[in-house]
């Protein structure tokens, strides 16, 4: 038995699940873990972050404030943060995405998921989270520049440095329109693979919450983003744009305008970052499944670099992406 065995079979010893059944819940993106316990009618989910690789104090943090805005995010039972483990509250198997794969309504579903969102922009004090990161340009720019480190030379090679330079440019431009809108806490990653379907809990708590650990300050539209220009799957356009007037009807003091040019802002700096990632996941981590998204990324990207707002970036795109470039990458590096 390695170390960190021990002190896994200690933290469970400790917290009473020794020899109960266990069995993997979830991987995903990151290097966390997730197993569920079962003995007898009680269950819970067993978080399994290693420590050199991540931390798990934002995460139970975050799962606070969310808790004490009234929404469901999962309880922290028992932590051993030095070793990255948690024993968190099981909130069943209902995601978003397979109650929508059974024949779930989609526009009652996204209806409470948008609904979640006003309630954490109208709960959350934002002067109570001085300690957690902001989404500014830095943070913008970095997560963009994944697209110019693994999927472009993915699909053309080297780059030179003027490319690079001047996709950073073309973002710093266009970059101040995201900051229009009002801030709230951001979850970064809130599309239906990390909502939980709860409809015994009365709205908004209905929707539960999952790896928002990532979490910080940024515009009210970015989680908007997230939900309705999903990597992993297409939403209706009517559902969209209706939920999109609810949400404005809901907080008239947002600018309409302004808030749209935040939302095609943020929603193409999203699809960049991500067809990055995905790319980076193949050829880094050998996770090369999530390649198969990216032509909807393209969708989603093409369309918000319509924006006016973006024209700089859409220039950009146009002369070093164009369409022919605009593929899948291969599952691994060259």
């Amino acid at each position: 038995m390695t170390g960190r065995d021990q002190a896994l079979s200690d933290f469970l010893a400790a917290t009473g699940w020794r020899d109960r059944d266990r069995a993997v819940l979830a991987d995903d993106a990151s290097f966390r873990r997730y197993d569920r316990l079962r003995d007898g009618w009680r269950r819970a989910v067993l978080m399994d972050a290693p420590p050199d690789k991540e931390d798990t104090r934002p995460f139970i943090r975050i799962a606070g404030i969310l808790r004490d805005a009234g929404l469901s995010a999962p309880e922290v039972i028992a932590q051993d943060v030095e070793n990255g483990f948690l024993l968190l509250e099981d909130l069943g198997d209902d995601t978003f995405t397979k109650v929508l794969a059974a024949g779930g309504d989609e526009a009652t579903l996204y209806a409470q998921a948008l609904e979640a969102l006003a309630a954490l922009y109208r709960r959350v004090d934002l002067t109570a989270l001085d300690d957690l990161p902001r989404y500014d340009e830095a943070l913008y720019l970095r997560e963009v520049s994944l697209l110019t480190d693994w999927y472009l030379p993915a699909i053309r090679g080297p780059l030179d440095d003027s490319v690079r330079e001047s996709f950073v440019e073309a973002w710093r431009s266009v970059l101040p329109t995201a900051a229009g809108v009002p801030s709230t806490l951001v979850l970064r990653d809130y599309h239906v693979d990390n909502l939980m379907w709860l409809p015994e809990r009365e709205s908004p708590a209905c929707v539960g919450l999952l790896d928002f650990q990532d979490g910080v300050v940024g515009p009210v539209t970015y989680d908007l983003v997230s939900l309705f220009e999903d990597a992993r799957r297409d939403v209706s356009p009517a559902v969209t744009a209706r939920l999109l007037d609810r949400y404005l009807g809901l907080f008239p003091d947002i600018d309409r305008t302004a808030f749209e040019a935040s939302y095609a802002v943020l929603a193409a700096q999203r699809s960049t970052k991500i067809l990055g990632i995905f790319t980076r996941l193949a050829h880094r981590d050998g996770k090369p499944g999530y390649l198969r998204h990216t032509a909807r990324l393209w969708r989603w990207l093409e369309a918000d670099l319509r924006h006016p707002a973006l024209a700089p970036v859409k220039d950009w795109f146009d002369r070093e992406v164009p369409a022919e470039m605009r593929r899948e990458p291969p599952a691994e590096a060259a």
